[in-house]
Formats: C-alpha cells, structure tokens, sequence
C-alpha cells in the first residue's frame, strides 16, 4: 500500500476513491476530479431508494464434497489453536443476461462499485466511517430469513453466532485500538433489515468507535494500512487466519471482501466486498461465504454460501 501517496492526499484534502484487495495488497486510488477518465461507477448512500427487481441470477452449486473437505480442514485448525474463528469462502458460477454494468445499475445496496469490465459488488457491509474525529466500523456476523418464524429470537440466541460475533468485536476493538484512543462498544448485536429481491434477510452488526486526533487526515494511509485485511471476513487471530485461508481455500479472492470507500476532504466513509460478482475467461462467479467456529454445522454452512448468492 502506498501509504504515503494516502498520507498527502489526505493531508491536502483531495478527495478521492480508495480500492483495496483483500490483503491490501492491491490498491487503486483514483482522485475524484479524474473518474471521469475512469470506467469506474460506485454510490455510497445509507438511505438509496430502494429498486424492486426479480431475483435472475442461475446458479451452479458448488460441490458439496468439495466443500466439506475444506470446512473440515479448517476445523481441524481451529482444534490446533491456530484460529478460534474464520471466513470460508468460495466462488459460485453464476450466469445472467446483464452486463456488470447493467448488474450495478439494477442492484440495491449501501456500497455499490463496479470495477471496470472485472467486477462489481453490491455491498451492505460498512467497515469504517472517520467523522468528526471519530471513527467507527460496523463488523457484520450473522444472517437469518426473515420470514422464518420467530427470526429476529432465533439469530440473537443462536449460541453459535454469539460467540462468533463475540470474538470478531473483540478483534475489531483490538484493530481500532492500534489507531485510535477510548475504544467502545457503541452498539453490540444489532439487527438490521435488507431487501433481497424476493425475501427479506435479518443481520446482525455491532458498532465500536475510537477517538482520532485533530491530524487524522494526515494519516489517513497509516489508518488504512493497519485496519486491512478488515477482520470481520478474515477471522482472528489475524495473522494465523490469513495463512490458513490461503493454504485450504484453494482459490484467490483478489478484491472480493476488500474495501472500497471515499474520502471527501472532510470525511471518510468505506465498505467491505461482499455480495460480490467477478467476470472471469470463463464467466461470471459470485464469490460467498461465511463465518467458521468450532460448533459450526458443515451442512448450515454450505447453505448459508449458497443462500448470499442473490442480487439484493
């Protein structure tokens, strides 16, 4: 990450939109006076008008086989002690008309990119927002269909979920105490609503905020650098999860559950890359997953993988 390129930029106040890979290894900064040249579309808005479209996109199930070896794999790590908590993910074939254009165009979200002809997702994740001094990040763990009855009952008691939402605060409480002071839990287990299309999903968030210095700005690359890859699609600890991910997933993410955000001038406001479409040589895939602790069912799992592949 050039994190002094971040630095001036920020210190100088020049607005400008900020895409990361997953391992924050492959950045693209692009000033906002230059996206015009640019064949770049994203929107950041909490409160988007909300599109009614019919869920079109086929899909191809991953293998279930396949999948397991991988789920029980990690598992096995997490007995080791090399993990308590990690992200599964993989991608899914998926084949629809549109163009990611068109993908982008039709999708409703919070945070919204599409990457020239590679990518787009369509996210509802928040990872930081800076304002005021003041930074927050929103990790999100758990989701459940609302017209389950008793929904909202089931996911805030479900004790598996506790405790992975649980451990990905408290690593996310640690992240933030790195670049800022008097961390706090603002909000914990949440629940929040999102238009799928044909249903309606429930999920669960947590909000914790940190004090930033007057300069912060200035030190907007520093900020960034030490924050990614954003724990809440990693797992914890940290740095174990990472290799473990890289030896058992068997494919690259790339800029999927990376970050993308903007910087004003003023403010900082950025989300993570999930619900996520990658346009490949061999055609569309919708890269999913989920959250891996030791009271993990495999077969919830696969379902839960296969059940965020919708076009929200």
């Amino acid at each position: 990450m050039d994190v002094e390129l971040l630095n001036t930029l920020g210190k100088s106040r020049e607005p400008f939109l900020f895409i990361s890979d997953f391992k924050g290894e492959n950045i693209k900064v692009i000033l906002l006076k230059d996206l015009e040249k640019e064949d770049i579309n994203f929107s950041i808005n909490e409160n988007f008008p909300y599109k009614r479209h019919s869920h079109f996109l086929k899909t191809k199930a991953i293998n279930f086989l396949d999948y397991s070896l991988k789920f029980t794999k990690m598992i096995q790590k997490i007995k080791e002690g090399k993990t308590y908590v990690i992200n599964l993910t993989q991608a899914t074939e998926v084949k629809t008309g549109l163009s990611l254009k068109e993908i982008f165009n039709t999708s409703n979200a919070h945070y919204k990119l599409r990457y020239k002809d590679e990518f787009v997702c369509f996210s509802p994740e928040k990872f930081i927002q800076i304002n005021d001094n003041k930074i927050h990040t929103f990790p999100m763990k758990g989701t459940i269909n609302s017209a389950i009855p008793n929904a909202r009952e089931k996911i805030l008691e479900d004790k598996k979920e506790k405790a992975e939402h649980v451990m990905i605060v408290d690593l996310l409480r640690n992240d933030l105490s790195i670049v800022s002071s008097n961390v706090k839990v603002e909000r914990f287990r949440y629940i929040s609503e999102i238009k799928t299309g044909d249903q309606k999903l429930l999920q669960v968030s947590s909000e914790i905020s940190g004090k930033l210095s007057e300069n912060w700005h200035e030190n907007i690359g520093d900020i960034l650098d030490a924050l990614l890859p954003a724990g809440s699609i990693s797992g914890a600890p940290k740095k174990s999860t990472l290799e473990i991910i890289d030896e058992i997933e068997g494919y690259e993410r790339n800029f999927f559950t990376g970050v993308f955000g903007l910087f004003d001038g003023i403010s900082f406001d950025s989300g993570v890359m999930i619900r996520f479409i990658e346009k490949t040589e061999k055609g569309y895939f919708y890269k999913s997953g989920g959250g891996i602790t030791l009271d993990s069912d495999v077969s919830l799992e696969y379902n839960e993988l296969q059940n965020k592949i919708y076009l929200p």
